[in-house]
Formats: C-alpha cells, structure tokens, sequence
C-alpha cells in the first residue's frame, strides 16, 4: 500500500460509522457478516451501511464475497496489516522485540509438521529475551510444547557445538536488510519474511488476530516447504523453489 492508499484508508476510518463497522468485522474474524446484520449490530440504517462499507472496500480495508443471496463483507486482512505496518514501522527507532515471537512459532510449526525428518532452531539478531505472551498462549492453544522456548540470539547457532544446519530461513521482515552470520556448513538459505505480530497496534482481539495470521503464513510456507521432493531436486532447482515460497502470497501449492 503506496503513501496515497495510506491516506485513503486513514480517511474511510476517520468517520465514527465506519471506525465502528470495521471494529465489528475485525472481531468477526475472516468469516465475516452479511450487511443487514452489520446494519443491526452498529445500529445504522442499510442504506448508510451499504455506503460506508463501499468506502471501506474501496479503501482496501474489506473484501466482499458473495453468499448465496447475500454479499458477506470480511477485514481485507493484507490491507489491515499494511496500514499497520506503515504507522508502526521503525518503532521506537527499530528496537522493538525484533520478531522473537515470530522465530518461536516457526520453530514449532517445522518440529511438529516436519517430525522425523527434520528438526527446527529459532534465533534473533537482537533478542528481547522473553517470548511474548499472545504468541505462547496461541501455540498452547493449538496443542504446540512450548516449554523450551526461549529468546536467544542467533550466534548460538554459529558456534562450534551448535546443531548441522541444512537449511536458514529469515522469516522477520527487518531481517532481509540485517547482516547474517556466516553460517557453518553453508547451508541453504531463503528469505521468508512476514509482518512482526507483536509490532500490530490495536485492541487485544486485533492484536490477537496478528498473530494468528503470522502463524497462518508460516504455517502454509512450511507446510510447502515439508512437501518438496528434496532428493530429486538439484541444488538450484531447490534453491530457486525456496526462494518462490518465499516470494509467495502463502496460498499457492508446492509443485512437485
């Protein structure tokens, strides 16, 4: 979302109808709400709702799907998260928890989906030193081991007693610009980046829903990841496809 789309959306959020319907809708989640039930719920008339969610719409802050007879309107939530990374980016002069949170759940989803075949390490250029809370309490929601989490930096990993490290993926997206360590053993690597949940601003539901959808990212390119023909693929045909995923939407599917 360029400079003008920033504007455009903070302008269709700068009326109380609005503000109020797009709140609704980020509590809803991805499921969404027909408009005559959006009517009801803020309590303004069709009319004026159908107008203001074609502000929202147009500002790249709602997408509409139709449901049978009905149009259902959800948050746009790539709109959303450009919005907030636009207002939140370089926070406090770029030393926030640098994506801690982020490294944890990648660690987890890989040692879960890629059991027996491969085995996951989590790091940070700047760890804070602490895993933030919304991210512990999403993955013991969906049954992860999150008791040996922790917040360490990514030298641990360079060190001569460290794990084999076939493949490095950087999944912050402030870590593209960082200075990597040379890693030992050259491994593979592919840049991942998604947004930092814990920079989203916001209620507690909507900082919540930025973290799941951090964890849905990661979950989708791992997923991919795990699924590639690894011994059938040369060395540049592997390194080209890690670079896809991370180049992807996370909503394609692994070619094989």
């Amino acid at each position: 979302m360029d400079e003008a789309g920033i504007v455009q959306a903070l302008a269709a959020l700068a009326h109380g109808h609005r503000l109020r319907i797009f709140h609704l809708l980020v509590k809803r989640g991805p499921s969404g709400l027909p408009a005559g039930e959006i009517a009801d719920k803020v309590g303004i008339g069709p009319t004026n709702t159908s107008f203001h969610l074609k502000e929202l719409d147009r500002a790249g802050l709602l997408r509409a799907t139709r449901d049978g007879r009905y149009i259902r309107y959800a948050v746009d939530v790539e709109g959303m998260r450009q919005l907030l990374t636009y207002l939140t980016e370089e926070c406090c002069e770029g030393r926030p928890e640098l994506c801690g949170e982020v490294f944890a759940a990648a660690e987890c989803i890989l040692n879960r989906i890629g059991q027996g075949k491969f085995k996951g390490h989590s790091a940070g250029s700047r760890p804070s030193g602490k895993i933030h809370p919304m991210a512990l309490a999403l993955l013991q929601k969906l049954n992860y081991d999150a008791s040996g989490l922790r917040s360490k930096s990514w030298e641990e990993l360079t060190r001569p007693d460290a794990p084999q490290l076939d493949f490095v993926f950087t999944v912050c997206d402030d870590a593209a610009n960082e200075v990597c360590p040379v890693w030992p053993g050259q491994p593979m690597t592919a840049h991942w980046g998604v947004p930092d949940p814990s920079l989203a601003r916001g209620t507690e539901a909507e900082r919540a829903f930025a973290f799941a959808d951090t964890y849905r990212m990661l979950n989708q390119r791992i997923s991919i990841f795990i699924s590639l023909p690894l011994r059938s693929l040369d060395s540049m045909t592997l390194q080209n496809r890690l670079n896809e995923i991370g180049r992807s939407r996370v909503d394609t599917t692994a070619r094989a």
